[in-house]
Parts: structure tokens; sequence; C-alpha cells
């Protein structure tokens, strides 16, 4: 028997076929070759690392992401740890028919999912109403539509394969955030949709985390527009070391990843201090980043 990442797996498919005034009845079979891990947002920063952890821990990868020639290099890369080179799924998350292409992507190389990582993501730094509104709506695009759009589409398959589902969330998710208002609202979607369901999941035997780091030194932070410097002396927890906590949280089952000692006693914190000062608080830590 093959190890289970690499088994087939056979699924009928029932047919109705009209023979004269009969209508009858006929089973077909669909082949399934592979099971892999879908990482989206994989061409940098904790997505690459993720691929790699998921890659060095035996799983087949299919990677997505807008920049072909960074995805193509990561795929060069893993292939000489993995038994077969990544997929690669050329994709921008912002469009609307995303989720129908990876579909159709990984129909047409016969595999299944086994485990999602919806890792992509991105904010903008400034005041919403200042900044261009597309933008923002681009936001809601890929950080929560294209998530629970891929969290629902694949589900059926991660309960066939009694599989995993990380989000990756922020501690930004557990914070209103004025300079950075549609991203610390989308993180605060993930955070919610991933534990509802967490609990409509866990009964089919799917594992579900949802992952919350602090501020990581990646390209991020220069996409969103945040100043340099200012966040140095917290940014004491690596990507690698994010990911690798990552994944062995969602092989473990956790509700959620908060990497750091510090990320983890944010959500505790919180709990003693009025709303109103948080916002304030918030507020005042954002506009010195910028």
């Amino acid at each position: 028997m093959l190890p289970a990442p690499l088994a087939c797996r056979a699924r009928p498919m029932l047919l109705f076929r009209c023979f004269g005034a009969k209508k009858v009845q006929i089973q077909e079979t669909a082949i399934v070759n592979e099971r892999v891990t879908l990482i989206t947002g994989a061409s940098a920063g904790i997505g690459a690392e993720l691929a790699r952890v998921f890659a060095a821990n035996g799983h087949r990868l299919a990677l997505t992401a807008r920049r072909a020639d960074r995805l193509e290099a990561l795929a060069n890369e893993l292939a000489g740890i993995c038994d077969k080179k990544p997929i690669v799924i050329v994709c921008d998350l912002q469009q609307p028919d995303a989720g129908e292409r990876i579909a159709a992507a990984l129909a047409a190389e016969q595999v299944e999912l086994d485990n999602l990582v919806n890792n992509a993501g991105f904010g903008v730094f400034g005041d919403a109403v200042e900044r261009d509104r597309g933008e923002q709506v681009g936001i809601v695009d890929v950080n929560v539509r294209a998530l629970t759009d891929l969290s629902l589409r694949f589900a059926d398959q991660l309960i066939r394969n009694k599989g995993g589902l990380l989000n990756v969330g922020s501690v930004a998710g557990f914070l209103p955030g004025p300079g950075m208002a549609v991203y610390y609202a989308s993180k605060a979607y993930v955070i919610s949709l991933t534990e509802a369901l967490r609990a409509e999941l866990a009964p089919r035997g799917v594992r579900v985390t949802v992952l919350c780091p602090g501020p990581v030194q990646t390209e991020f932070q220069g996409r969103a527009g945040v100043g340099d410097g200012h966040d140095t002396a917290i940014l004491n927890v690596p990507a690698a070391d994010v990911a690798r906590q990552a994944y062995r949280g969602l092989m473990a089952n956790k509700r959620a990843v908060l990497p750091g000692l510090g990320i983890k006693i944010v959500p505790f914190a919180l709990r003693f201090f009025p709303r109103g000062f948080i916002l304030s608080a918030t507020s005042r830590f954002q506009r010195q980043r910028h």
C-alpha cells in the first residue's frame, strides 16, 4: 500500500444513460492520483517558508501567487526536497474567478487537497477614507473573499481526506486598527470564520487552525507602506520560525497559533483595558509607524 500522500483514490460517479425507453444507471470511476497541500501567497515571506516546511515534512505541494518567476524559483528549489516538483498556479486572488481557475488547474493535474493553507493577504497604511477605494476593496477580495471561497470550495476534499485547513490571520485581528482599518477588520473576519469552521469541521475529521503572527519582517511592510525601523525591536520571530510553529500547530490540531511570547500575551491583556483606550492606543501606535 502506498503512503497516504501518494495513495491513489477512486471516486465513483453515477451516470444515467438512456437506451430507448429505459434509463440505465452506470457507475464510472474518476482516479485522483495524489493529494497535495495548496498554499496561497507562496511566492515570498511566510508563504514561502510554509512551503519549505510542508515540503520538508513529505507533502507534495501546489503553490499559487501572482508572480510566476518567484513561484517557479521556489518550485525548482523544493523539487530537490519533494518526490515531485510542486504544481505552480499563477493566479491573482483579487480576480473574481480565481477560485475557479485554481480548482481547474488542480483538476487538470488529477490531484485533490488534503491540506489548504490560506496565506495570501495584504494591507495598506493610511486612513481608509484617504486611500484609493479600489485598493481598499482589493484587501477584502484577497483577505476575505478569496480565503472564504477556497475554504468552502475545497471543504469536501479536506473532509474526504481527513486533512487540515490553516488560515493566516494576524494579531491585528484582535484589535481595531485606525491607520490600517480594512486590513485589521479583514483579519478579525479570518479569526472569526476559522474558529467557526473549526467547530463545524471537527466532527468530520478536519483539523482547523488560525495562525496569528505579529509583525514579521517580510515584503508585507514594503507593500503596506509602513515606515522602516519602528517595528525593529519587536520583530523577534523570523518568518521561518512562524512557519514551523504554524505547521506543528496544524498537525497538533491547535485552535490558534500565536508565535512569540509577546504576541501570546496580547489577546489576554486586551481583556483588562476598555475598548476606547485600546482604540486610542492603536491609533497612536499606527501614526508612529508611518
